[in-house]
């Protein structure tokens, strides 16, 4: 970290030199790059997260706890679709993995709006939820996890390449609208980044080709993501890593349902006793706001 803030000050001097300089702006297209690439810098060494004004995207995936797992993932897309809806944001599934109950084994999308990655991205980490499962016969009481998993949009033409002999690419059918007709042609696309084992997986778009490349931005995305982890130091609820599983003692928050009613944050110690507004209303501005101390 400190080696990357040095680096930052030297090249920052770097480009205050070159815009002292009297015909900096004889080339306007190359001086604007110089100059995004300085307010960049600045933000960072601010604190600010380059691709913190941007769009987010984000995945959530079942742990522990079968079928209740499966439906906390719907219940977490339903509480941040409803914020990102307060917010006025948009929000697209770019895929998802459904069960036969409505639940979601795996779940990607997209929230474009303004900020909505610098607002959302301490979301990141396992999600505990305590309830009577819906699926006891017995109505007992259940313990499940999520993952959520939140990346930022990388621009198109971002840095950060991937070669080819680092991805293995699957393709298969995609689902019509709704669940309803299966797609004859192979357009869905599947892509693990061999070196890192991350995977993702599209069906959004209408071709092939389509998908492709917008699994492509997504993995540029989690790179991008695992890149900054490392350079922080921040390795726990950040992001999906072979090392995290979504099971007990490793939440950020949990959602307890029964014997009584909390959500709380134990990375800020925020609690809220109305989980409806939270889940269901998607009233996530006090964790939101005390993420950013962290």
């Amino acid at each position: 970290m400190a080696d990357r803030k040095a680096e930052i000050q030297k090249r920052l001097a770097e480009i205050e030199r070159l815009m002292g300089a009297a015909d900096f702006w004889a080339h306007k297209e190359r001086a604007q790059a110089i100059v995004r690439e300085y307010n960049d810098l600045k933000a960072e060494a601010a604190g600010v997260g380059k691709y913190d004004k941007g769009n987010a995207i984000i995945t959530i995936f079942a742990g522990a706890g079968g079928d209740d797992a499966e439906d906390f993932a719907r219940m977490l897309f339903g509480m941040y679709r409803r914020y990102g809806e307060k917010n006025s944001w948009e929000i697209s599934i770019l895929h998802k993995n459904e069960n036969d109950h409505g639940g979601y084994r795996n779940l990607t999308f997209e929230i474009r709006g303004k900020n909505a990655y610098g607002t959302l991205k301490n979301e990141s980490g396992v999600h505990r939820l305590v309830r009577i499962s819906p699926f006891s016969a017995k109505k007992l009481r259940h313990t499940s996890f999520a993952m959520v998993e939140i990346i930022p949009e990388l621009p198109k033409g971002e840095a950060i390449e991937i070669p080819e002999s680092d991805i293995a690419v699957e393709f298969a059918r995609s689902s019509g609208p709704g669940g309803q007709n299966v797609n004859k042609r192979e357009t869905a696309v599947r892509i693990v980044h061999l070196p890192t084992n991350l995977s993702v997986h599209v069906d959004s778009e209408r071709s092939q080709a389509q998908n492709r490349e917008r699994a492509l931005e997504i993995l540029r995305g989690k790179l991008y993501r695992l890149k900054e982890a490392e350079a922080q130091k921040e390795e726990a609820g950040f992001l999906i890593s072979k090392t995290t599983e979504a099971e007990w003692g490793s939440q950020i928050r949990s959602y307890v349902l029964h014997p009584y009613k909390l959500v709380k944050d134990h990375r800020t110690g925020i609690e809220v006793g109305d989980t409806e507004a939270v889940l269901e209303g998607g009233e996530l501005d006090k964790f939101i706001e005390a993420e950013k101390n962290l």
